[in-house]
């Protein structure tokens, strides 16, 4: 007897698909590759926070695609409960009129559909989305066909093992690449006629929204209502006044997700909540929100600043008749890892210090949603736990150093002024130290500006933080070559802490010593003598003559006295200090190897070269046997014996040494670091001394550019670079070229150091002595 005519049969609602929906053929592929070897694919997003990657269109595109193809049977699933699954399944029991399904119990009529698909020979396709209790589901999958005539398409926001269990093959889904999002922008404004809206700021726009489809869909439907190009849009959207909830308002949900945007974004924390017995999951979200979206750190969360947070932030708070057991490291370890269960944000060990990351529109959702008296607290938590986890030596960290910087800005952004209450939290001075220390003196001016502009708005301009911030950033100004701007504001600092602390206060002091520096960077030594004198008398007398203050100050005074060419009362001086450092702090103190290297450098200023080696030579091993071979004060000791291994004619002794700490400063510090564009410079002196000429030019055109590009081109040290560069040419006899730049480097030097600089008087020299040697042997005395 022939079979009954078949009726294809279809089992829930197909979304529709969105406005402009993008077929992401790359991500297609893969689908289609995943399903001709597994018979159940799961699309699981790997965006770090909810959801609205798209998913769901995916899973509709392909399900209208099987449809069109003429699959007999298709279910679709909207599967976030197991009741749904269930009862799901029983309605297409029915459909199908699977054996054993009487209607009369659902359970046992999914059971009995699960049946009919495993040993069917109709087509099928199962669309199980957004699965969430993956746990509760487990019975519900279906089990594979006899054949190869049935498929499971799963979507799920949850990223654990059980998503990838029981043969099941997972396709990772993110949100748009660059040129999705730009492609979804054009064709929703050309579908709605308003091609006008796709202005030049369309790509920022799509990378401030995180490439994310849902935020997409919601503000381009805002663009179109309001008649807003991007550019306009975009304004409004990095205005952090301004909430998600109006500029992706749920009115604007044209492409049907079916809730807010901020709902849709942390929907999942309600499934996270049910499995987290400690309550501390719900105020992590918190804290990650106010961090850098591109990661931070996973040392942070086992910092007590942290799991004090979590202790007395649990939700649901603990009852108040007992103090809250406090949270352990693991309990905020486990926390973490449910919310990258449920893709709420990412836990990804390898990534180093960047392991912990959540997209930037899930966080700013999650700031938004919390209670205006949490955000303090939770502030001040996270900056302490910054401080706390921040290396002591960043030369051996800077990656990581690097992204804490990153993590304070993010978090001064997203707290107002929050980090200012009652003083300026330390984190915010020691990110600018951190710039400092790394080299980066561009930046570090920048940062000290807005620091110092802050302080003084909120604490006011005599306020000890103000002073701080204006110090820094007039030591930034000094190292970024800006010196007559440091000087300008340390002389205001000098009679500031004068007006404000004393003349005997020790900040004072402090004043007037950075301020005699600057004036000893500028060339203006006898000036910078004056105050030393005096701030080493003062110093000695407030403290007494074996203060370790003290000393500093008689040592930065000798510094001046070897610049002015005072090299005997420098030696004088210097041996004194590194005797009284060595009695007072020993001679393995920091400050003592200090006083020991200033003394040899005077002792090589004064032609006591084999003295200069002797001492030399002990104290870079001190520093390596005291710091480690990586240090950079190991790498600078290094490089003071190497120079006075050149002074002594031990050229190749230098060479080998200064090739050494070229490479481990590249390594260590960075190729664009001044102590590495410094190493590289000595290293070509040396060469050019050796008449290595070819070689010393390859390296000297190399720093004086890196130099002009990280430092500006009227920075000291990129006029010495070029200085030494067209040294070079000259001994190389390409004449023209070294005369031509020493002419620009002398001009520039009596521009922006003064005629009377000892560097703008070399510069003069050197291009008189070069054209006079240009002239005809009878002319030279003419």
């Amino acid at each position: 007897m022939p079979e009954a005519p078949w009726q294809r049969v279809r089992v829930g609602n197909v979304p529709p698909l969105a406005s402009a929906f993008q077929p992401r053929l790359g991500l297609r592929a893969q689908i289609d590759r995943a399903r001709a070897e597994h018979a159940t694919v799961v699309l699981a997003q790997v965006f770090s926070g909810g959801g609205g990657v798209g998913k769901s269109q995916l899973a509709a595109a392909y399900a209208r695609q099987a449809h069109t193809e003429g699959v007999d049977v298709l279910v679709w699933v909207d599967a976030a409960e197991t009741a749904q699954i269930v009862a799901a399944y029983a309605r297409a029991a029915q459909r199908v009129e699977a054996p054993g399904a009487g209607g009369q119990d659902l359970e046992d009529d999914a059971r009995a559909f699960l049946d009919w698909l495993a040993g069917t020979e109709r087509s099928w396709l199962v669309v199980l989305d957004d699965l969430t209790d993956l746990e509760g589901a487990r019975p519900w999958w279906p089990r594979p066909p006899a054949g190869d005539n049935g498929r499971v398409l799963a979507t799920t926001r949850r990223r654990d093992a059980l998503v990838s269990g029981a043969g099941r093959t997972v396709v990772d889904v993110g949100t748009y690449t660059r040129h999705e999002a730009r492609a979804y922008l054009h064709d929703r404004f050309t579908g709605t006629r308003t091609p006008h809206l796709m202005d030049d700021r369309a790509g920022d726009l799509t990378f401030a929204l995180g490439h994310l489809p849902l935020a997409l869909g919601h503000a381009a439907a805002y663009m179109v209502n309001e008649d807003v190009p991007c550019s306009v849009y975009l304004r409004r959207f990095t205005d952090r006044s301004a909430r998600l909830d109006t500029l992706l308002p749920p009115g604007a949900d044209t492409d049907g997700y079916g809730r807010h945007v901020t709902a849709s974004l942390l929907l999942a924390l309600d499934a996270v909540r049910q499995h987290d017995p400690t309550g501390t999951a719900a105020p992590a979200i918190r804290l990650a929100a106010h961090l850098d979206p591109a990661g931070h750190p996973q040392e942070l969360w086992s910092t007590t600043a942290l799991t004090d947070y979590l202790t007395h932030h649990r939700t649901p708070a603990p009852p108040t008749a007992d103090p809250p057991d406090r949270a352990t490291p693991e309990q905020t370890r486990t926390a973490l890892r449910l919310l990258h269960r449920y893709g709420l944000l990412t836990w990804d060990s390898p990534a180093g210090p960047r392991a912990v990351r959540m997209h930037a529109l899930t966080a700013r959702a999650a700031r938004e949603t919390t209670p205006a008296a949490e955000t303090p607290a939770t502030v001040r938590a996270l900056a302490d736990a910054l401080v706390d986890i921040w290396p002591a030596s960043e030369h051996t960290a800077s990656d990581t150093a690097a992204v804490l910087r990153a993590n304070t800005d993010t978090l001064a952004a997203n707290s107002g002024d929050l980090l200012w209450q009652p003083d300026g939290h330390p984190v915010l001075f020691q990110a600018g130290t951190s710039l400092l220390n790394s080299g980066l003196y561009a930046a570090a001016v920048t940062y000290w500006h807005h620091v110092a502009a802050d302080s003084q708005r909120l604490l006011g301009e005599d306020h000890p933080d103000t002073l701080t911030a204006r110090s820094n950033l007039a030591l930034s100004y000094g190292q970024a070559g800006r010196t007559t701007d440091a000087i300008t504001l340390q002389e205001q600092l000098a009679t500031d802490s004068r007006r404000l602390l004393g003349e005997d206060h020790l900040q004072n002091l402090a004043a007037r010593s950075n301020l005699a520096l600057s004036y000893w960077q500028a060339g203006r030594t006898t000036d910078a003598i004056l105050i030393e004198e005096q701030v080493a008398a003062d110093s000695e007398r407030l403290l007494g003559e074996d203060h370790h203050q003290n000393l500093a100050a008689r040592g930065n005074l000798a510094l001046s006295y070897w610049q002015a060419g005072r090299t005997t009362d420098a030696i004088t001086l210097q041996e004194q200090v590194a005797t009284d450092s060595q009695r007072l702090l020993g001679e393995n103190h920091p400050n003592t190897l200090t006083a020991r290297g200033n003394l040899a450098t005077s002792y090589g200023q004064a032609g006591r070269t084999t003295d200069a080696i002797l001492i030399e030579e002990q104290v870079a091993a001190d520093r390596a046997r005291l710091l480690g071979e990586d240090h950079p004060d190991t790498l600078t000791a290094r490089g003071n014996l190497a120079a006075s291994y050149r002074q002594a004619g031990r050229t190749t002794d230098a060479i080998t040494l200064q090739e050494q700490v070229a490479t481990d400063s590249q390594r260590l510090l960075g190729e664009d670091h001044p102590n590495t564009l410094k190493a590289r410079g000595n290293l070509a002196a040396s060469y050019w001394q050796v008449g290595r000429t070819t070689d010393a030019i390859l390296i000297e055109e190399q720093v004086a550019a890196d130099r002009a590009r990280l430092l500006g081109e009227d920075h000291p040290n990129t006029l010495t670079a070029r200085s030494n560069l067209a040294a070079s040419y000259w001994q190389a006899g390409r004449t023209t070229d070294a005369i031509t730049l020493q002419e620009q480097v002398t001009t520039d030097s009596q521009r922006l150091l003064g005629e009377d600089h000892p560097n703008t008087v070399a510069e003069v020299a050197a291009l008189h002595a070069w054209r006079r040697a240009l002239k005809p042997w009878w002319r030279r005395f003419g």
